[in-house]
């Protein structure tokens, strides 16, 4: 893929760079089909680089590649729901218990939102109990982890590809342990080095097919932004076809 590599428009330039890298890796590797900012089938989620590799008398290969330049932005996505589920059920429990305590305790937390006393809510936070705050920030942001931070398992619990790769900068290479069975290429001199191979994962012919036609697409519209080519030109060159 010879045009440049358009940033969107909150991407840093590290980011880009290591999408660009990504690229550089996955051509050099023989996968001749590649894109940036790939749809992937079956999931919502978008690639930050897809890859297919098809050559005579060899299966075809798809692969996606992720780029973090940075430990939070490598764990926002890094959510393991069964462990974060468990804790979810922790906190729920604990949370139970504070309450339980702090009704007896304070009395006059009740909000008086009801006919009988017994069914009222109480204000818990009103008296800035310090335990109580930390377990409902703590379930918060499990509950944002879970319906937003599940990417990496999710992609490989829909066989969105046969393998799966990270882009990590040198500062994150040893950070990358905790993905297991991702394949690790770290960036060394200005260039992608592969320091730990993915596992494979089977998928459907028709799957890869799939993201073939989603890379194909992402191509098009990445050509599209490099050429200036606008919907209108489009739309206007039909009537002449």
């Amino acid at each position: 893929m010879d045009t440049p590599v358009t940033a969107r428009r909150s991407e840093t330039q590290a980011h880009l760079r290591l999408k660009r890298l990504a690229l550089l890796w996955a051509q050099a590797n023989r996968y001749t089909a590649c894109a940036a900012e790939v749809s992937l089938p079956q999931c919502r989620y978008r690639a930050d680089v897809a890859a297919y590799r098809s050559r005579p008398k060899e299966r075809t290969v798809t692969a996606v590649f992720e780029c973090k330049q940075a430990l939070a932005d490598l764990r926002r996505d890094n959510c393991e729901s069964a462990t974060a589920r468990e804790r979810l059920c922790s906190l729920a429990r604990r949370r139970e218990v504070l309450e339980k305590h702090l009704r007896i305790h304070y009395p006059t937390l009740r909000t008086g939102d009801s006919l009988f006393a017994e069914y009222d809510s109480h204000d818990f936070e009103a008296i800035g109990h310090h335990g109580y705050r930390r377990v409902l920030r703590e379930f918060a942001a499990l509950q944002n982890r879970l319906s937003g931070g599940t990417k990496f398992e999710c992609l490989v619990r829909y066989r969105c590809a046969n393998l799966f790769f990270l882009a990590l900068p040198n500062e994150l290479s040893g950070v990358a342990e905790a993905l297991p069975g991702w394949g690790v290429l770290v960036e060394v001199q200005g260039s992608l080095s592969l320091v730990r191979k993915p596992l494979w994962h089977e998928n459907a012919e028709e799957a890869r097919t799939r993201l073939l036609q989603r890379i194909a697409v992402a191509g098009t519209r990445q050509f599209n932004r490099a050429f200036t080519i606008t919907r209108e030109e489009i739309t206007a060159a039909d009537r002449f076809a």
